[in-house]
């Protein structure tokens, strides 16, 4: 305790002058109940001794006193009532000397500033609490202005549960939380130090609690259920009723806080794990429509339910794709989507495949080469990229026990019907119009890349970049197209080729190179312009045939440098290819091509970084990403059928889904390509090619991931043109979200506000991610928060409208003053508020909740 108001009255008393002939000022302090008996050693006044006055020195005091100090100021302190004077010892010098009396509640309020003297009776209460001085100083730390008993209550149980601030609703959740743990210390030191009942009174008047058992169990269930009520249209059972708030308001702002709270949510999901269990939820659950409980999300049976009525409904081919659209976007802002994100989007992946092919009416189309890779690039390459998709969030669920089915059936449709009748069809397209000349008129082709993209820059003397990337198939390309347009200050823009056949990384990085001309000697080395094109170095000495200013590099040897770094190796050079290597470093491995999918989003992380690395470290403005191969993959084990047996023939260079041959072998189930494309009309060599996705039977493990054939996701080659321009226009931006209502007056507790965003997400406009709320003046918090996911690409205004529930805390408010709609931006990178929008709370009826 902090003694400086009594040191200070101590001191003036013992300043005083001296009168009836004495020469010194004697003060005696008998402290009844003993309040003060530690604090006093901790006493040193300026201008006296201090002593302390037990039950056997008396007569010491009385001899030092008289005897031994006769000039000296002295306290007298006893921990004890005063004696009668038949029994005082000291008596005759209690008669030239000066009493003191005070209690330790009268001090504590003196200290703290407390004037309302009608206090005294709360912070008696607390002598206890108040004995320790970490206690004492933690709670003078609070600087309350104005005491009244609930907050002096309130703040004694802030400091037993350790809070910042004096908060009664951090008390409540404070203890709630410690529930998990054998044994709540929060509670133990209420009780040992503050007021259990108070503590309770205080849960009744702010939230509601009117069971007769005092019970946090009790308590977490009335406050889980009075949410649940909040959005559940159906109605409540009955023997849910007695633990809805009559607080509801209160109550439902609590537990959005709590279950929104970055780090306390695990606590509320532990604990909405265990009510879960007590209600039997489950079973109710089952017996309400989904439109009863598409918004709760008090508890996570809502979210295992609807995900597995979607994939019900997906799996018996019910066809409501928008209407899963929307429900999983509705559950997009919800407690428990983070915890079910990849069921989601396993979801929302498997309906995205399922719909493609109902909207192409299980038909591929396409007359022409021409026709059929226009096809895939526009539209069927969707196909690719939602597989990709589908697997990379299903292969993060933990349990997928309920998503066998819907697996099989995404797992058929991708393997056994798109990949086998896009492969067949374009196998047929090769036969009858490629056969003799694989290259088809009006595309780029793979081995014109440097004359097509790079030389203009070179002849425009600007320096130009080359990023490699092995395996890096089309449809991932054009989601790194949108990522790089997202990050990155510039412009970037998605071309393709068509690949070399076969597509495999000799073939392809040769034809990337500049070149004369491409030969393969008789040991299938790629030669240019007669140099094998094996390895970096070799590859810069074809680059250096070009140019004097070349580098040729890998990733993994630049992918640790520092700008010191980039400077040496780049500085003053015109032209640098970069390899990066993958996707087909794990694909190609039969022991981790499970994980080629993975290895693309990691392949996005590396090209992203090292885009961002050339322009912040070099410069860059000119960079290209190009591949020289695509793949094939399927996750379902092979069958004989989907295999043959390789041709009878002397093979210089093969694969599971190639041969290259001087032979010409024409036999059912392949096809057999002139190289003479690629090499020139003198070359022997032919490639002979499985039709279709098939490959040839060959020994061991690794043939669910494969390239070398003519399938156009092998053979689609993406090129990313990314030009680095500083102007801001080429900035990406957020996308903007506007309040729509017309009015800033609130009259009910429960309002709902209209949202729009105003453009779609396209090029240069991001989504963005707002959480939004009230709060007083102040800052305090006075509703329940909301979250607006605007990441809609649709162009239709109507699906670019959030209509969002808002519900304000049961307190007054004053129509005279402003309170604050908050559109706080989620990205941690950027200022938190994105709008503050001023309102008057003007609400008719206090308490009319509108339930």
């Amino acid at each position: 305790m902090n003694l400086s108001e009594i040191k200070k009255i101590l001191e003036e008393n013992l300043k005083k002058e001296f009168s009836d002939g004495r020469k010194r000022n004697i003060i005696f302090w008998y402290d009844e109940e003993s309040e003060f008996v530690e604090d006093i050693k901790d006493l040193e006044l300026e201008n006296a001794k201090v002593l302390q006055l037990s039950d056997n020195n008396s007569f010491y005091i009385k001899y030092l006193l008289e005897k031994q100090d006769t000039c000296s100021n002295y306290l007298i302190y006893s921990p004890n009532p005063k004696p009668m004077a038949r029994e005082n010892w000291l008596l005759d010098i209690e008669k030239y000397s000066q009493e003191f009396s005070t209690d330790k509640a009268t001090v504590i309020m003196r200290d703290l500033g407390v004037k309302d003297e009608t206090l005294r009776y709360v912070f008696k209460k607390y002598i206890k609490f108040f004995g320790n001085k970490e206690r004492y100083k933690k709670f003078a730390s609070y600087n309350i202005e104005e005491f009244t008993e609930e907050k002096v209550n309130i703040a004694v149980l802030s400091v037993l549960c350790k809070l910042p601030v004096p908060n009664f609703e951090l008390v409540i959740k404070t203890i709630l939380m410690e529930e998990i743990e054998d044994e709540n210390k929060y509670i133990k030191e209420i009780i040992n130090f503050g007021d259990i009942d108070v503590f309770w009174d205080l849960v009744g008047k702010k939230y509601g609690y009117h069971l007769e058992e005092r019970s946090l169990e009790q308590l977490i269930i009335m406050f889980l259920i009075t949410n649940l009520s909040y959005n559940l249209e159906a109605k409540t059972p009955a023997t849910w009723e007695k633990f809805v708030s009559s607080k509801k308001a209160d109550t439902i702002v609590f537990i959005n806080h709590f279950m929104n709270h970055s780090e306390d949510c695990e606590v509320y999901d532990v604990l909405a794990n265990q009510v879960e269990k007590k209600l039997n939820l489950k079973n109710y659950i089952r017996k309400w429509d989904l439109e009863d409980y598409i918004l709760c999300d008090t508890f996570k049976a809502f979210d295992e339910e609807i995900i597995n009525w979607l994939i019900v409904n997906l799996t018996q081919n019910v066809g409501e794709y928008e209407k899963y659209r929307k429900i999983i976007n509705r559950r997009r802002t919800t407690h428990w989507f983070k915890k079910f994100k990849n069921e989601y989007e396993s979801v929302y992946y498997a309906m995205e495949i399922l719909r493609l092919v109902d909207e192409l009416k299980k038909s591929l189309k396409g007359g022409t080469a021409y026709e059929v890779i226009d096809n895939y690039t526009k539209t069927y390459y969707l196909f690719d990229y939602f597989y990709r998709k589908f697997y990379l969030a299903s292969d993060r669920i933990e349990n997928k026990d309920n998503f066998s089915k819907l697996l099989e059936i995404i797992e058929n449709t991708y393997t056994h019907w798109y990949l086998e009748e896009l492969s067949i069809k374009w196998s047929q397209i090769i036969e009858d119009e490629l056969i003799d000349d694989i290259r088809i008129n009006g595309l780029n082709k793979q081995q014109e890349f440097y004359d097509q993209y790079i030389l203009p820059h070179m002849r425009n003397e600007e320096r130009v970049f080359v990023i490699i990337s092995d395996a890096f198939r089309y449809e991932a390309a054009k989601e790194l197209t949108d990522i790089l347009n997202r990050d990155r200050r510039g412009r970037a823009e998605l071309f393709f080729m068509q690949g070399v056949i076969p597509s495999y990384t000799k073939l392809g990085m040769a034809s990337l190179l500049p070149h004369k001309n491409i030969e393969m000697n008789d040991i299938g080395d790629v030669l240019v312009d007669n140099i094998n094109s094996a390895g970096t170095e070799n590859r810069q000495k074809i680059l250096s045939m070009y140019s004097e200013d070349v580098v040729a590099i890998k990733y993994n040897d630049m992918k640790d440098m520092k700008r010191p770094e980039y400077k040496k190796i780049f500085e003053g050079k015109k032209l640098v290819y970069i390899y990066h290597n993958v996707v087909d470093a794990i694909g190609d491995k039969p022991s981790t091509e499970r994980d080629v999918f993975e290895a693309v989003e990691k392949t996005f992380e590396d090209l992203n970084s090292l885009i961002k690395n050339l322009i912040n470290n070099v410069s860059a403005t000119n960079i290209y990403i190009t591949a020289d191969h695509g793949f094939i993959y399927r996750r379902s084990n092979l069958k004989e059928y989907d295999k043959i047996s390789k041709a009878d023939v002397k093979a210089i260079d093969e694969g599971r889904r190639f041969i290259l041959t001087e032979e010409k072998k024409v036999e059912q189930g392949v096809l057999s390509i002139s190289m003479n494309y690629l090499f020139g009309e003198d070359t022997k060599l032919n490639a002979i090619i499985p039709k279709g996705v098939t490959r040839f039977r060959v020994q061991g493990a690794g043939e669910k991931y494969v390239h070398g054939g003519a399938a156009l996701q092998e053979i689609v080659i993406p090129v990313i043109k990314f030009k680095n321009i500083r102007k801001d226009e080429f900035k990406s931006s957020k996308i903007e979200v506007k309040l729509t209502n017309i009015s800033r007056k609130i009259t009910n507790r429960i309002t709902y506000l209209e949202f729009f965003q105003t453009e779609k997400i396209e090029d240069k406009k991001i989504p963005i991610n707002l959480k939004l709320y009230f709060v007083d003046e102040e800052g305090n918090r006075i509703s329940n928060e909301n979250i607006i996911i605007a990441d809609s690409r649709s162009s239709k205004p109507e699906e670019r409208t959030f209509r969002e529930k808002f519900t304000l805390k049961d307190q007054a408010y004053d129509k005279s003053e402003k309170y604050y709609l908050i559109m706080e931006d989620e990205d941690e990178m950027v200022e938190k508020i994105y709008a503050k929008v001023p309102f008057m709370i003007d609400l008719a009826i206090i308490n009319d909740f509108g339930f």
